[in-house]
């Protein structure tokens, strides 16, 4: 079964050198769990796509610094391919900006939210079915993000939710799955990214209490993981 993975960022340069691509984050992680998948990269970012989501069984949206809601010819491209995913009924996974760019080519609302940043380990509620499937009713992630959705597209339900983030998970049957937070992120990864960013766009304060969150909480990565790795499959 082949997954194309649609790498809508990458790895901050001053961090390549010691971690993979997010892309190659995914593959790694989820091919360590299900080695009968192969994966495939697109880096739409660099207008790199498939000529039809026929390329691929089921699809994968990375994280990414830019904006979901921006209107750049690649991310609207990007929007026009997940409702041909979606109308052709595949499976499509989404982390961060794949989670919101999914929310908005599918008629959600994404915006900067004005309750600032998102960042360390966030902690989420799940909702009562899907915690019976999880068999937990909190789950504890990596996040990093200022944008959210808003407002959910009505064929998606809301899964996992927060105080700071009311649509931090979303999912559409055994077809659609998406995240805010980066199971993909390791704790050491997470911490470099922090502070890579302290001081910068990232405010001190902020960087602070994250780091803090990093320090202390367990997170249920390879769980979200291995749950991302089943749903590929329509598991």
């Amino acid at each position: 079964m082949k997954i194309g993975i649609l790498a809508a960022g990458i790895t901050p340069d001053a961090l390549r050198g010691e971690y993979p691509t997010y892309a190659e984050m995914f593959a790694e992680q989820i091919g360590a769990l299900e080695p009968e998948l192969s994966f495939v990269t697109y880096d739409v970012r660099l207008d790199e796509f498939p000529k039809n989501s026929d390329e691929c069984d089921a699809w994968l949206i990375t994280g990414s610094k830019s904006d979901a809601y921006a209107d750049e010819p690649w991310i609207l491209k990007l929007c026009e391919l997940i409702r041909e995913i979606d109308a052709k009924g595949q499976v499509l996974v989404g982390i961060c900006f794949g989670h919101q760019v999914i929310a908005r080519a599918l008629g959600g609302r994404v915006a900067k939210y004005q309750g600032g940043w998102g960042v360390g380990v966030h902690h989420y509620q799940v909702t009562d079915d899907i915690a019976a499937f999880l068999g937990q009713h909190d789950i504890a992630l990596c996040a990093f993000h200022q944008d959210q959705v808003l407002e959910k597209p009505a064929k998606l339900e809301t899964f996992l939710s927060s105080e700071f983030c009311q649509h931090a998970g979303l999912i559409y049957e055994n077809k659609i799955l998406t995240f805010q937070a980066h199971p993909e992120f390791s704790k050491a990864y997470e911490q470099d990214l922090i502070n890579l960013h302290d001081g910068g766009n990232l405010p001190t304060e902020v960087a602070q209490t994250a780091r803090q969150t990093v320090a202390k909480e367990v997170i249920q990565s390879d769980a979200m993981i291995a749950w991302i790795g089943k749903f590929l499959q329509g598991k």
